[in-house]
């Protein structure tokens, strides 16, 4: 059983409906025409509006507690640099509270990017972009892919400008031995999973431990974070970036493995064509490419931990209602055992 959690984060969106994001959106100065799209986001609530001047923009509503003022404005500002150099990205836009604009009593800035919507369920804190449009990138030939390498390769010389002062670092410590023990601390597996789950937990860590400390010390940078196909639009410009909010510092390969599928060979493939457009703007160091399943493994754990620090947000249970059976965590410990072997084949390679 899931260990419960204060009243006050059951619903952390609750009262934020179709007009208190109008209403929000009206205390900035930027009026809706009425039509509204929720966009899929489970980690915070993303908004497509309609504007009575015809733009078109998308507001993000941030999750309460999950990351600090400090770090949003950090993202905002790598995204900024990112969209100076042309690199296609939305950034956030620059708002203002007009003192005659309805609702404009309700609103506050925190920072030129970020504002806060204050109504009597809660204080929101959003943030506006221009909306891009595109349809998922098609894998499946070498032209696009290596397209992909030289955006990301772009995006990776801009993020070794500079560091991160506080966002997260995306390592170990972060994404597997901080879930598992929340995940532990949570009492989220069943007690007859528990056991196996455990062992195989430990197990994967083990071995992905070992196997950073075998690769050694890599450059880390500042990095998407989270750059999956459902994060990139495409376009007849090529690759369009959105949804920085698990922006972090990392090793390059977290922003090119989840590009990845298949089998070994076609991996290895998909890789050479990746880093054909990536090496057109930033070197490549070629040991990290044994990190990759070392990183697929700690994304699964995370990605557990993940439904269990959200469970007591009601879109969870109805998102992922097999969450609390045995039988998901006895084949989570399995995937895990699996990952031993993974983790110890040879790795992806490339020319």
């Amino acid at each position: 059983m899931l260990r419960s959690v204060p009243t006050t984060q059951l619903t952390p969106f609750s009262g934020l409906g179709p007009d208190c994001v109008l209403d929000a959106l009206a205390g900035v100065g930027l009026h809706g025409d009425g039509r509204l799209i929720q966009l899929n986001s489970y980690e915070n609530r993303v908004y497509q509006a309609f504007l009575d001047d015809r733009r078109v923009v998308v507001a993000k509503f941030y999750r309460p507690q999950r990351w600090s003022d400090a770090q949003i404005l950090e993202e905002h500002e790598f995204v900024e640099q990112l969209a100076r150099v042309e690199l296609p990205v939305a950034p956030a836009l620059s708002l203002f509270v007009d003192p005659a604009a309805s609702f404009a009593d309700q609103c506050r800035l925190i920072a030129p990017t970020l504002a806060q919507f204050d109504t009597p369920q809660g204080c929101f804190r959003f943030s506006v972009a221009e909306r891009l449009s595109g349809r998922t990138p098609e894998l499946g030939d070498s032209d696009t892919l290596q397209r992909m390498g030289s955006a990301i390769g772009r995006l990776h010389a801009v993020g070794q400008q500079s560091n991160f002062v506080f966002r997260q670092r995306l390592d170990i410590a972060t994404l597997g031995v901080a879930s598992r023990d929340a995940l532990l601390a949570a009492h989220a597996v069943p007690r007859e999973a528990l056991a196996p789950w455990r062992d195989a937990a430990d197990a994967a860590l083990a071995a992905v431990e070992a196997t950073f400390a075998r690769v050694g010390p890599l450059q880390l940078l500042r990095l998407h974070g989270d750059c999956h196909l459902g994060n990139v639009l495409w376009a007849p410009r090529g690759p369009q970036f959105v949804d920085f909010d698990d922006t972090g510092t990392g090793p390059a390969i977290q922003d090119l493995w989840m590009l990845l599928s298949g089998d070994h060979g076609s991996m290895c493939s998909q890789v050479a064509a990746l880093l054909q457009g990536y090496r057109s703007f930033m070197d490549f160091d070629l040991r990290e490419l044994r990190l990759i399943e070392p990183l697929r493994t700690l994304r699964m754990l995370r990605h557990s931990a993940w439904i269990a620090q959200r469970w007591a947000d009601p879109a969870f249970p109805l998102a992922f209602p097999w969450f609390c059976e045995p039988s998901y965590w006895h084949e989570q410990a399995a995937n895990l055992r699996d990952q031993l072997g993974s983790i110890a084949a040879p790795p992806i390679s490339a020319p």
